[in-house]
């Protein structure tokens, strides 16, 4: 019998599965990988080698309004880490540079004071200016342009009305936009509720480009990176993770350039075969990408590439902040999997309802598979109206996969869904 750690929450579950049934465990090759350099080192390093960018330092003399765009509460960033350096670096080039730290929350709830605490210290939260976005306050934002799908892109006036606008944010496969980071700071970051809602259309998200690792001709990736040159993102700071949440790699320098050299080392890392199983066993990583449902297609569309037709897949998502947005809670519990499908592709792009994303992929997804849900804090009578089953740990849910699928059926484990890019076989 084989036990295996399952990230959930700020913890592990423990799973164990029969030797003759598992088949494989996949790991991504980031927590296997020495840097030989300590976190900080490696911040600093990118920072005094930027790749298709003048220093940040340099970059910052004789600018007076500078804003930094980081991550909300559902990222991984390490802002204790990076911030303070970003902060030094600008305030190398221009002491007296007027700073506003813009937190990009996409289509989430606005990120609580504690929990900027957290994620930046107290010491920047106390001293510095930060501010939120907020994709529903229509008077936040300013009409930038046309974007290549034909959405409007509308964004954030306080990154607009500044004299250099940086980001910081990390790498990771994507399970629509190929990859996270870079571009993704602006778009979805930063945009009105419209704008995100348009490049997450159902005709965006059915597209065959639009899946993970992939960014030639992904329709979501363009209008991106797009939107990132129109509100000249001048500079960014992207980090690779590990398991741990611990920088293993840091890139630095123009949002393309350097986007693509952080691509290029986690795909490295994180690619492998996508070995089919009957039953698939994962997890969104833990907190805090598994704080809620809305984010939990990240790591069961790792799943599917792995998963046979007709098979289990096995997610556990503490989802201890709930379903995670009032829009895919009404639209994931509105019947079944293929009512709910046919609803979502008959809403033409600019009239998409924001996380309608979510519910789209859940129902891909659970045409072809059964989904158990592993969580301890959402309601399981909610867990089934959502079209999956409920159970509380990971061997509970294993015992129904083996009921539907067969004593002998073969389990692939994915501790981390989320960091795998795995590539579905033939």
């Amino acid at each position: 019998m084989k036990t295996i750690k399952i990230p959930y929450y700020t913890s592990t579950m423990d799973l164990h599965v029969a030797e003759e049934n598992l088949k494989a465990t996949i790991y991504s090759g980031t927590d296997d990988y020495d840097a030989g350099k300590t976190e900080k080192e490696l911040v600093e390093e990118a920072l005094l080698n930027p790749i298709g960018s003048e220093k940040l330092c340099d970059l910052a003399k004789g600018k007076n309004k500078v804003v930094i765009v980081t991550s909300d509460h559902t990222r991984a960033v390490p802002s204790k880490l990076t911030l303070p350096i970003l902060l030094r670096e600008i305030r190398k080039g221009n002491p007296d540079a007027d700073i506003t730290i813009l937190i990009a929350t996409g289509l989430h709830r606005a990120t609580t004071v504690e929990e900027q605490r957290r994620m930046f210290g107290d010491e920047i939260v106390d001293h510095e200016k930060i501010a939120v976005n907020h994709a529903f306050e229509q008077d936040e934002f300013e009409f930038v342009c046309g974007l290549p799908s034909g959405a409007d892109l509308w964004v954030n006036k306080i990154a607009l009305h500044c004299d250099l606008l940086i980001a910081e944010g990390f790498i990771e496969p994507h399970f629509f936009a190929g990859f996270s980071g870079g571009r993704k700071s602006i778009l979805p970051g930063i945009c009105n509720a419209a704008t995100v809602n348009e490049n997450h259309s159902y005709k965006a998200i059915a597209s065959p480009y639009a899946t993970t690792g992939v960014l030639e001709h992904n329709p979501i990736h363009e209008d991106m990176v797009y939107a990132a040159r129109h509100v000249n993102l001048a500079f960014i700071l992207n980090v690779a993770l590990n398991s741990h949440k611990k920088v293993i790699a840091a890139f630095a320098g123009d949002l393309e350039a350097a986007h693509e050299k952080g691509v290029a080392f986690v795909r490295s890392l994180a690619q492998c075969p996508g070995i089919t199983g009957d039953i698939v066993v994962t997890s969104n990583g833990g907190y805090p990408l598994d704080q809620n449902l809305y984010q939990s297609p990240k790591a069961v569309a790792t799943a599917e590439a792995c998963c046979k037709e007709g098979g289990v897949i096995i997610m556990c998502c503490s989802c201890v902040d709930g379903m995670g947005g009032t829009h895919f809670e009404k639209l994931i519990v509105r019947g079944t999997v293929d009512e709910i499908d046919a609803y979502l592709s008959k809403i033409p792009p600019k009239e998409s309802i924001s996380e309608q994303w979510c519910a789209q992929i859940y129902s891909r997804i659970l045409k072809k598979h059964k989904v158990i849900l592993v969580t301890t804090y959402l309601d399981h009578d909610l867990v089934r109206k959502a079209n999956m089953i409920p159970a509380s740990t990971p061997d509970e849910a294993l015992e129904m996969a083996y009921e539907m699928m067969g004593r002998d059926a073969k389990v692939v484990v994915i501790p981390d869904g989320v960091a795998v890019l795995a590539v579905k076989e033939d």
